[in-house]
């Protein structure tokens, strides 16, 4: 490694850090109650728009790989186009994804129903989500470079403190008796007008690496001609999935077992909030490396636990110990890549983001939803199911009630596929169950559906959340190799700007 140092240039007088700062954590917030709105909402969605449990996984994974895109296109531009001018377009992305979502119900004649107009609304968001990122992540390390991981892990305490006020915001309406999704999707909006008024007058230093005279290409061979960087992009992969994807389907997976998802969610992203918030000695015993050996062993065995509970009290304990292995992933794995490859600048602090936010949006919630979705219908007991599908599809035949016939043609369809094959179809015979629910019929019908649906959704749910917990020991292999080179090198080692990299 180079002894050639380059200081970081002092942040200009005219330039307000600590307003700078609380606005970036407010945009944090707003992303973060969007993830936390959107998880509320799934079984909602899945209710009245008869969704199968695949949809609203591309739903969701929408509202992350959209993060990932944004990310891609704008995080190398931060330098060139300013880090305001991203939160600029955040800002309008958040109003304009929020409307969209919101109006989704209202697609008149639409051929393709809500599902499309749910999808681009949510991607909308994620996009805005990936813009707050993109220019918030090189805003904090230019603003604190020489204590980038404590004070990224602090910046990073407002994802999941904002998934908290967003979950408490939701569970609060659903007490009070407004259980409409639409006004819990609105709570995106509180967050987005106070960052906007907090940060898009105000003047904002250039990147770190514009300082340091890093040029583009300079910038983009740092980050895709460095080994390092390539296995944190793979590690990052692994660690996103860990974390977003079943935080993504805990409140609906656990409403359909009969347990508070949501407030179980709220409780996760508090602690990791709080533990977030007291990083700087964590990192001072463990260093940030030995960090990630930590979280990948926790996160395993919290989430291999979390796959097998179902009572309230095991729920939440398997819960805390999740949550206190994934809580430092993120910000840790970004203040690795910005400590060790300095020079790679917004675009190495963006493919982070982008490689995170795409993998678990397109690969790992969609994935999670079809396992959940054969999974449940293993569960469901065919004969007794055929039976009430049956016999409800004649009881509704009658009605005039366009969600009546809507149940009664989904119910008909479900029974003559298994009638044909012997098999319940899926996902045909859970959509037929969702629609009945949804469809106004009596309680007691209801109840039967939902004595049906629940606990085999909650089981595939769950068994889910068991096929991601292996990629933790993938993980303690990569991050136990990278801390016992830095061990036998004489402890871990911030990289300068000015430097080489190891």
């Amino acid at each position: 490694m180079s002894d050639a140092t380059s200081a970081a240039a002092p942040v200009p007088g005219d330039v307000n850090a600590s307003r700078l700062f609380l606005g970036s954590c407010i945009a944090l917030i707003a992303t973060s109650v969007a993830f936390a709105t959107v998880g509320a909402i799934m079984l909602a969605l899945k209710g009245e728009f008869v969704l199968d449990n695949a949809q609203v996984g591309w739903i969701g994974g929408a509202a992350l790989w959209g993060f990932a895109v944004s990310q891609l296109v704008f995080a190398p531009l931060a330098d060139t186009l300013g880090m305001r001018f991203l939160l600029r377009l955040s800002f309008l992305g958040h109003l304009l994804g929020t409307v969209v979502m919101i109006t989704a119900g209202n697609t008149g004649g639409m051929v393709s129903g809500p599902f499309w107009p749910l999808f681009v609304g949510a991607l909308i968001i994620a996009m805005a989500n990936g813009l707050v990122e993109a220019a918030c992540n090189p805003l904090v390390a230019t603003l604190f470079p020489e204590n980038k991981t404590v004070k990224l892990n602090q910046f990073h305490v407002w994802f999941p403190g904002g998934v908290v006020l967003g979950g408490l915001g939701a569970y609060g309406l659903d007490q009070v008796g407004i259980d409409s999704w639409q006004i819990k999707l609105a709570l995106i909006l509180i967050p987005t007008l106070i960052y906007g008024v907090l940060l898009l007058g105000e003047r904002f230093p250039a990147t770190e690496g514009v300082q340091a005279g890093v040029s583009m290409g300079e910038m983009f061979k740092a980050a895709l001609a460095t080994p390092l960087m390539w296995v944190m992009l793979i590690a990052m992969a692994m660690t996103a999935s860990v974390e977003l994807g079943p935080n993504r389907w805990v409140p609906a997976v656990l409403e359909a077992g009969g347990i508070a998802g949501i407030l179980v969610l709220v409780w996760i992203n508090g602690l990791m909030a709080a533990l977030r918030y007291r990083a700087g000695p964590v990192v001072e015993q463990l260093s940030p490396t030995g960090i990630l050996v930590g979280s990948a062993v926790v996160a395993g065995i919290g989430l291999t636990w979390l796959s097998y509970t179902e009572t309230v009290v095991m729920t939440f304990a398997a819960a805390t110990v999740f949550a206190v292995g994934v809580c430092y992933f993120w910000p840790t794995m970004l203040g690795v890549v910005s400590e060790r490859v300095p020079r790679s600048g917004a675009l190495g602090l963006g493919l982070m983001g982008a490689v995170g936010m795409a993998t678990v949006g397109l690969i790992t919630s969609p994935t999670m939803g079809s396992i959940a979705d054969g999974y449940a219908n293993d569960r469901m007991p065919a004969a007794e199911t055929i039976a009430f599908l049956s016999a409800t599809a004649e009881g509704l035949a009658p009605s005039e009630n366009v969600d009546d016939q809507a149940a009664v043609t989904a119910a008909r369809v479900a029974v003559e596929a298994f009638e044909g094959t012997g098999e319940l179809a899926s996902p045909a015979t859970a959509n037929a169950l969702r629609a009945i629910i949804s469809s106004g019929a009596d309680a007691e019908v209801v109840s039967s559906a939902q004595a049906i649906l629940g606990p085999a959704d909650n089981y595939g749910g769950r068994m889910s959340f068991r096929f991601v917990a292996p990629l933790c020991g993938i993980l303690l292999v990569i991050f136990g190799i990278m801390y016992r080179r830095d061990r036998s090198a004489g402890g871990y080692r911030v990289n300068r700007i000015g430097e080489a990299t190891a």
